[in-house]
């Protein structure tokens, strides 16, 4: 299956899109909001582990609903070395699936969930994380990654 194809601004305002990346395994991360302790435990996490990422030819991608600037202060503070892609319209996060109902202190809204896909180079969906642990998460997609490229 084939994911949505996007062309979102990164923390530069250099656009960025999906069908550039062909032939590369893409991480595409959908989180909440810059600078939160979940989403920095999990940008971190991604960064803490970013050379074995790249020795195994992958592109991360975060996206969240924040600005450009949010996004370029996000990246500066936590010196992420991975674009953080801005979707202010909510498009992408939407036809990702990424948007739904959450609870926060007994309180039901709607918003950005934590999830996170595998592309593969040939473009196609490899896998989904419809529910996601951030302090773990980056390892467990090395081992997942390791296992489909075996």
């Amino acid at each position: 299956m084939k994911p949505p194809r996007f062309s979102l601004p990164n923390q530069k305002g250099e656009i960025r899109n999906l069908a550039d990346y062909k032939g590369r395994w893409v991480i595409v991360y959908f989180y909440p909001k810059d600078d939160t302790p979940g989403c920095t435990t999990e940008a971190c996490s991604f960064r803490d582990n970013i050379a074995l990422f790249e020795g195994m030819g992958v592109t991360i991608f975060g996206i969240s609903k924040d600005t450009v600037t949010s996004h370029r202060k996000f990246v500066d503070k936590y010196d992420l070395p991975f674009d953080i892609l801005s979707d202010r319209s909510a498009e992408t996060i939407q036809a990702y699936g990424a948007w739904g109902k959450k609870k926060f202190m007994g309180r039901e809204f709607d918003g950005i969930l934590r999830k996170t896909f595998i592309v593969g180079p040939d473009g196609e969906l490899k896998k989904v994380y419809p529910d996601v642990t951030p302090a773990e998460h980056a390892q467990e997609i090395l081992k997942d990654l390791k296992e489909m490229q075996a």
